[in-house]
């Protein structure tokens, strides 16, 4: 079974969350995504001034299988692959770079922001998530199913197809 290479959770989440905050506050970016290799959505936030979002599963794979491409195209000049990816169209660009050696962290932004100030603000922001995420002591969250799970699950079963016989 496919999983995300990082999971953030509790305390190290909401540090993670701020920081995407600030990030999209001071770089005048739309959206801010970490996304894994394998095209998951590990974490994202939304500038409050930015419109809905296109699918970001789409976009988190479609991301992931583009970096993977231009890792391959890095190495036919005998590079290991390239650190950071820039798009820029009319109205939107995107800003990628390595989070780490399994994670992207991507800046999306309108042409009201200007391509220094996503660069430097989310390069800042790297150093600070990798920072939290060294020093994060969350553990995992685990999941109980007690006997009122087990029996409101049941009713809404029998509800569904019937009850058991």
């Amino acid at each position: 079974m496919l999983e995300p290479s990082l999971d953030l959770y509790g305390e190290t989440f909401e540090k993670v969350d701020a920081l995407f905050e600030d990030l999209l506050t001071k770089s005048h970016g739309l959206y801010v995504l970490i996304v894994d290799l394998k095209g998951f959505v590990i974490a994202h936030n939304k500038a409050l001034w930015a419109p809905k979002p296109p699918s970001l599963d789409s976009l988190a794979t479609l991301i992931a299988s583009n970096y993977s491409a231009n890792i391959a195209i890095a190495q036919l000049f005998g590079e290991k692959g390239f650190k950071e990816m820039v798009q820029q169209g009319d109205g939107i660009g995107m800003y990628v770079e390595e989070l780490t050696d399994k994670t992207l962290l991507v800046t999306v932004f309108d042409s009201s922001a200007a391509l220094g100030r996503i660069k430097l603000f989310t390069k800042k922001t790297i150093v600070e998530v990798k920072a939290v995420l060294a020093a994060s002591t969350d553990t995992r969250p685990t999941m109980n199913f007690d006997d009122k799970w087990q029996s409101s699950t049941q009713s809404l079963i029998d509800g569904l197809f019937g009850a058991s016989k």
